[in-house]
């Protein structure tokens, strides 16, 4: 009996102290952590408000963008989109200075819009981690912007010839057939109407970018990706809903409506990922030569890890994550940036009008080849325009795992370092007093020229990060407008309705646009 009282003894004073130190790590992680963070953080200049438990600023933040995308802009009295998209991180920086912080959650978030510090986050990779944040975004997709260290570096060289410059030249026929396949269609809706019409360009956009995407990386059609891009689109909105709220370690486990949809979703996109890839398998052992594209040089590298040579190739899974990031990476950004390019040149006639005429100097009636494209000034510069306007990404985020030194400000272990993308391309110390302007005269001498800092314009990333994939969407977005201002003259809808959406700028109302057809083109 003595020992049995002693063993329940034993086990109640191992019990009591498993509580206890979860206890308190649970009270050091909502509560004394931040203090401390916060304590250090202002010790240093940096001011914010004060931290709230466990939300800190995510509820008002969430109320405030609620309220500011409750209806559309209002474009005769605001440029400005800032106020819409990051209502709450504008105001903070408008409030307290540049020098500010924010919090996710109980994780403090330093805004860092000074060039010079900007360089450093996106050079010293060791120091300025991407944040591992809310496991959930994983079911979205991981890969290459997710990785770091040598795995990063690994599947980073593998994938890079994909897209060098002669592998880009191969892609070209491919991306020109699907963008003729839309302006047909385009044209045979304007015909319908006698020669012009009002069409919502944007879903248009999207089922363009998919299927370049899907022909020059996996050599498949849109048609065959199709069920893919719906699903990561469904999931990519899940993945957004998770993000307004706390992440509570843990919760991903729970078998919430939420939690079952998105891993229903993750099964799904990697079985037919799959299928793609058994598919390219059995091609290849039929003897067919391995294709120039994206998944073709995945499989080499997969090959040599069934060969035994795991220190260099991609294992099955990897593979799966890297199809899943370009299928949704690649098509989303190269989207966003064209149906701004369309409402901007639409709002902006005179600059549509130079475009077109440089398109038809340059390469006439006929379709644009590759070294048409380059010789595009104006275009390039519209589309820089436009990517200073309208990033992709609004606020981009690294995290620090000990103690890093940035600039003046020594910030700890555990900080969030953000890059307000949307701020920085429109701060008018950086780019003068027309800032919020869609000015594409700026770029007449590249980058350098157009700002104070070129440090200031990063809509692709920086540094050894850069996105892998910029030259490969700056040919598709400049074929495709090549195109488009051949065949069509451009006008809003007097329906069109200013509404950019957050985080990855869409319009919210989609893109009503009123299409004449223009004659003489050869597709």
């Amino acid at each position: 009996m003595e020992v049995t009282v002693a063993s329940w003894v034993a086990l109640s004073l191992v019990l009591v102290s498993i509580i206890v130190r979860w206890a308190w790590g649970v009270l050091d992680w909502v509560w004394l952590k931040p203090k401390k963070l916060e304590k250090c953080l202002r010790e240093q200049g940096l001011r914010g408000k004060p931290y709230r438990f466990l939300y800190g600023d995510l509820k008002e933040d969430t109320i405030l963008l609620q309220h500011a995308n409750s209806k559309p802009m209002n474009l005769s009295t605001s440029l400005d989109i800032a106020p819409r998209l990051i209502p709450f991180l504008d105001q903070t920086v408008k409030t307290y200075g540049k020098n500010c912080f924010t919090w996710d959650g109980p994780v403090p978030r330093v805004t860092v819009m000074n060039p010079e510090d900007i360089q450093d986050v996106f050079t010293k990779l060791d120091e300025f981690r991407k944040p591992t944040g809310n496991p959930l975004t994983k079911l979205l997709a991981t890969g290459l912007t997710s990785y770091e260290g040598e795995k990063w570096a690994k599947h980073r060289k593998i994938i890079n010839p994909t897209f060098h410059v002669e592998k880009l030249k191969k892609m070209l026929p491919a991306i020109h057939k699907s963008c003729v396949e839309m302006i047909k269609e385009w044209e045979s809706l304007a015909s319908k109407e006698g020669s012009s019409c009002m069409l919502d360009v944007w879903p248009y956009l999207q089922h363009l970018t998919a299927d370049v995407i899907s022909r020059t990386a996996f050599g498949s059609s849109y048609q065959e990706g199709r069920k893919i891009f719906e699903l990561l689109k469904e999931q990519g909105t899940l993945v957004i809903s998770s993000l307004q709220s706390v992440y509570i370690p843990g919760c991903r486990f729970l078998p919430t409506k939420r939690n079952r949809r998105m891993k229903q979703i993750d099964n799904e996109v990697k079985g037919l990922l799959g299928g793609i890839i058994n598919k390219r398998e059995k091609a290849i052992e039929a003897g067919e030569a391995t294709k120039d594209d994206l998944l073709g040089a995945l499989m080499d590298s997969r090959l040599k890890v069934i060969e035994g040579d795991g220190n260099f190739g991609m294992s099955n899974e990897d593979v799966i994550e890297e199809c899943k990031l370009f299928y949704f990476g690649g098509q989303e950004t190269a989207s966003i940036l064209l149906v701004w390019t369309i409402i901007l040149l639409c709002q902006n006639r005179n600059w549509q009008d130079q475009a077109r005429q440089e398109v038809l100097q340059v390469c006439g009636s006929n379709k644009p080849d590759f070294d048409g494209l380059n010789h595009l000034k104006v275009v390039n510069m519209v589309l820089l325009e436009v990517l200073r306007l309208y990033p992709a990404l609004v606020v981009m985020t690294r995290t620090t795992g000990k103690k890093t030194q940035l600039g003046k400000l020594s910030l700890p272990a555990g900080v969030q370092v953000g890059l307000p993308t949307l701020l920085i391309h429109r701060d008018k110390e950086m780019w003068g007093d027309d800032a919020d302007e869609f000015n594409p005269e700026r770029f007449a001498e590249g980058v350098l020229k157009a700002t104070k800092s070129p440090l200031s314009f990063f809509p692709f990333g920086g540094g050894p990060r850069i996105c892998i994939g910029q030259n490969f969407a700056m040919m598709e977005a400049k074929l495709a407008l090549s195109l488009i201002l051949q065949h069509f003259d451009l006008d809003l809808s007097p329906t069109y309705a200013h509404a950019p959406s957050y985080p990855m700028i869409r319009p919210h109302y989609g893109a009503p646009i009123i299409l004449r057809k223009r004659y003489g083109v050869v597709t």
